[in-house]
């Protein structure tokens, strides 16, 4: 059942729909899934663009006028279909799961981008849709192109922003090219704050010694500390680190702000277990990001490290501790291929991706490499934006994939 509110400027309608947690098991245990349907109150006829969010794990944006900022653009020609992704929002969330830890591990292998696309094409048959276009930020990118290897026919567009993946590539190799990435970024960053390292140097000893305490009661470590590099990604993030650096180690603000900082944490779970296996293209992990550490890392301490999963995150947060031995578990996981390499080479559905330039989650290269697969799709290699374009630029960056899709430019 549906329900309609409107908000200034904005018709919302808000569906839930029951799925199988196992598309391949029909009639077994169902889930919720959400979705919104944001629309122009003059475009309520529009065709549909299915927002599909990045992480995995994070539900999608919570829709206002002018938020997020590419909307407005979106809206201008279709109606946007705002999916909580499973295990997120307003879907059935993942959080505290019963049972053993490899029921647990069961029930999240669940949860990948394979399975994403599976419930896009269960709401795309019950809103009666034909076809939909997609846009897929970051790990939406990922579910994209699975979706243009499992279902294409359910697509009449697709636009990737900074997440055009690897296909059948070990983690390994990502995990070094994203190594490699962060280091020029540190680099980069001890250049433009000289005396942050001065600053990083001084708080390691104490970090330590157990001096920062969180908010949810965990002891900040060193390795903790250092995932902020995650905040070199996006624009801005350089100076919101450096901000953060500079204030007294000791005061509440330094410690809240360094848990609302870092990139894993309990409010998403999901994001923390199964964010290697969206590398895995038929693979398991084995802890990926652990085993490929550069030795730069680990004899400089002062080194930032970034959207990396080690297997110490589910010992120094207290509220991830309960699902250590599910993540060992998920870790040791044999994962299913998402992409079918034969199919996107014969694909018909119009599509184009900006590929960022200096992309550190996503390897530029590797997205070329994609790209050049996919017959129907027009890169647009850019170095204006970070990681997170598509908000950080409002409605150019989706401005300029529909022109490139409708061959505009």
């Amino acid at each position: 059942m549906a329900t309609t509110v409107r908000v200034p400027g904005l018709v919302l309608t808000e569906h839930e729909f029951s799925v199988p947690l196992d598309h391949s098991r029909p009639d077994g245990a169902k889930i919720t899934v959400f979705a919104r349907e944001v629309a122009d109150p003059d475009g309520l006829d529009r065709p549909f663009l299915v927002y599909l969010q990045g992480g995995p794990g994070h539900e999608a944006p919570r829709p206002s006028r002018g938020t997020p900022s590419w909307l407005p653009r979106a809206l201008q020609e279709y109606r946007v279909l705002m999916l909580d992704q499973r295990g997120t929002g307003r879907s059935t969330p993942v959080g505290t799961l019963a049972g053993t830890p490899a029921e647990q591990a069961e029930y999240l292998t669940h949860f990948r981008a394979d399975a994403i696309v599976r419930d896009a094409e269960f709401v795309r048959k019950q809103l009666g849709v034909e076809k939909w276009s997609v846009l897929g930020q970051s790990f939406g990118g990922f579910c994209t192109l699975a979706y243009l290897s499992q279902h294409p026919e359910g697509l009449a567009e697709a636009f990737f922003t900074g997440g055009l993946p690897p296909i059948a590539r070990h983690p390994d190799e990502v995990y070094t090219a994203t190594f490699a990435n962060l280091l020029e970024r540190n680099r980069r960053y001890y250049l433009r704050y000289p005396g942050d390292r001065a600053r990083v140097e001084a708080l390691l000893p104490l970090l330590d010694d157990g001096a920062v305490v969180l908010p949810d009661g965990s002891p900040l470590t060193a390795r903790l500390f250092r995932q902020l590099g995650y905040l070199f990604g996006a624009s801005g993030g350089e100076e919101a680190l450096h901000y953060l650096i500079e204030r007294d180690p000791e005061s509440p603000a330094f410690a809240h702000d360094v848990a609302n900082s870092l990139p894993f944490s309990a409010r998403n779970p999901l994001y923390s277990v199964i964010h290697e296996s969206s590398y895995s293209d038929g693979f398991a992990t084995r802890w990926s990001a652990e085993r490929v550490l550069p030795d730069e890392f680990r004899t400089d301490r002062a080194l930032f490290t970034g959207e990396h999963v080690f297997p110490s995150l589910f010992d120094d947060l207290h509220s991830l501790r309960p699902m250590k031995e599910t993540a060992e578990l998920l870790a040791a996981h044999e994962w299913p291929r998402l992409y079918d390499a034969d199919v996107l080479r014969e694909c018909t559905v119009p599509a184009a991706a900006a590929i960022y330039a200096n992309d550190m989650y996503v390897e530029r290269a590797f997205s070329e490499e994609t790209a050049r697969l996919i017959p129907t799709l027009r890169p647009w290699i850019t170095n204006e934006y970070e990681h997170n374009g598509v908000r950080a630029g409002g409605g150019h960056v989706l401005g300029r994939l529909i022109d490139l899709v409708r061959g505009r430019v």
